[in-house]
């Protein structure tokens, strides 16, 4: 159950860390920053969900569910390898984030079908996708540190 909570509080600032970037992108290149959000609803509404700029529950809500889910998805993993060894140094925690958000970007983006990726190349450029996985990385390592703070006693 500790797992689980850990991975929820990591995943959560994750999450946020990668929505707020991806907002912030999409607005420098001329887009609407719920865009991206809203392009993660495409394995449900197809491509053209990243062309709405607006807040709506059919994309923005799907969208921000599944972008949640994701990030707690690959906060398992991570938080795991935490556990086995609490006391982890603050680089070795950043490590552990980056080789995570690497993996999250080779399967995301590289193993599974089209349809199933976050979606965010049909609302921002190529580099911004890079740059949202290292968003990833630090909002994984923020949150284990957030995790961590909480768990003390």
């Amino acid at each position: 159950m500790r797992l689980l909570l850990s991975a929820a509080t990591t995943g959560t600032v994750a999450n946020l860390a990668v929505t707020g970037t991806l907002g912030l992108l999409a607005r420098q290149e001329g887009q609407d920053p719920l865009q991206p959000v809203n392009a993660t609803s495409h394995w449900l509404h197809g491509p053209q969900a990243g062309w709405s700029g607006r807040v709506d529950l059919k994309h923005t809500g799907v969208g921000y569910a599944t972008n949640h889910a994701a990030a707690v998805f690959w906060a398992l993993p991570f938080t795991w390898w935490l556990a086995r060894r609490p006391r982890r140094s603050g680089t070795e925690i950043a490590a552990g984030a980056a080789t995570t958000a690497a993996i999250a970007a080779a399967v995301d983006y590289g193993l599974i079908p089209r349809r199933l990726t976050p979606g965010w190349e049909h609302a921002v450029s190529p580099r911004s996708v890079a740059t949202a996985f290292g968003a990833l990385a630090l909002g994984l390592a923020a949150g284990a540190l957030v995790d961590r703070a909480l768990r003390r006693d």
